[in-house]
């Protein structure tokens, strides 16, 4: 069976003991098995807190996070690229302490518009921290995740198939592709084709509407990509993620263009897209049963 996992920005702006405790449980009175953990502040970040809430209510966690300029680690600048390094073992150990098994996110460049293509020599860069960083990743069983998100911001992975050449470069069997269903709207050909190229080797995926409200009131057709995953016997994490105006934070509401008031009521849309997912989840189940028997 899937888990189903819920972006923490769905109801925080930041990750104080306050959101913390609110965060994960309310996914845990709802339902959810999983959290995802933006980690905005690592110095200021209580891990033993978090590990202690998510033990009290029994629910899972994985860490996400997008990469600042400052961070950047496919820059061809060897100091920026270090600090992106440090940062990154930093958010490592972090969701170590907290008992995660995933960091993931846009952790290869920075989270936003590029003026240019991506330099080989900053490519390079990139590559070679991601797989130190996988490296160290295993020792505490935690998987590395690449989420490939559109053009306006990364210019290293917008797609499955990019995310699948940069793996292989990498060449270390912990880092997996994070798809999203909101990039793969914008960049993919054929939603549910990128689904199955990943196929064994896709380690997360975001359901996300085309306008990031509500599930099913966007124009994202969810039922193909979930009657894939099915195809592909995908069991691992199925994630929620949603921004509006309503929950924001200074730094990832610039990044990703949070503009817009699209729902004001946390609790209504997680209850939502739970139901949504899992009755998506079923029914492609039970639709690739019958094809099997055909």
């Amino acid at each position: 069976m899937v888990d189903f996992g819920i972006h923490g920005m769905v109801w925080v702006g930041g990750w104080s003991r306050a959101d913390a405790e609110k965060t994960i449980g309310s996914a845990a009175r709802l339902g959810y098995d999983r959290v995802e953990i933006p980690v905005f502040e690592p110095d200021t970040f209580d891990a033993d807190h978090t590990r202690e809430m998510l033990s009290k209510h029994g629910i899972k966690a994985g860490v996400s996070l997008g990469l600042d300029v400052d961070h950047d680690i496919s820059s061809t600048d060897t100091a920026v690229v270090e600090r992106g390094a440090a940062h990154l073992r930093k958010v490592l150990g972090l969701t170590a302490a907290v008992g995660g098994d995933y960091l993931g996110g846009v952790i290869f460049c920075a989270l936003h518009k590029y003026r240019q293509a991506a330099d080989p020599k900053g490519r390079a860069n990139s590559v070679a921290v991601i797989r130190e960083l996988a490296r160290e990743a295993r020792n505490s069983g935690i998987d590395i995740g690449l989420e490939a998100v559109n053009r306006y911001e990364s210019n290293i992975i917008n797609t499955g198939g990019h995310a699948l050449r940069f793996i292989d470069e990498v060449g270390e069997d912990n880092v997996y592709v994070h798809l999203d269903s909101y990039h793969m709207n914008i960049e993919e050909g054929d939603n549910a084709g990128a689904i199955e190229l990943c196929g064994e080797r896709l380690g997360y995926f975001h359901v996300n509407e085309s306008h990031r409200g509500y599930l099913g009131t966007g124009n994202i057709a969810f039922t193909p990509m979930f009657r894939a995953l099915a195809r592909i016997g995908y069991k691992r994490t199925i994630a929620f993620e949603a921004f509006s105006t309503a929950v924001t934070n200074p730094v990832l509401s610039a990044m990703v263009a949070v503009w817009r008031d699209l729902w004001n009521d946390s609790d209504d849309l997680a209850a939502h897209a739970l139901a949504y997912m899992k009755r998506e989840m079923a029914d492609a189940l039970k639709a690739e049963e019958i094809v099997a028997k055909r």
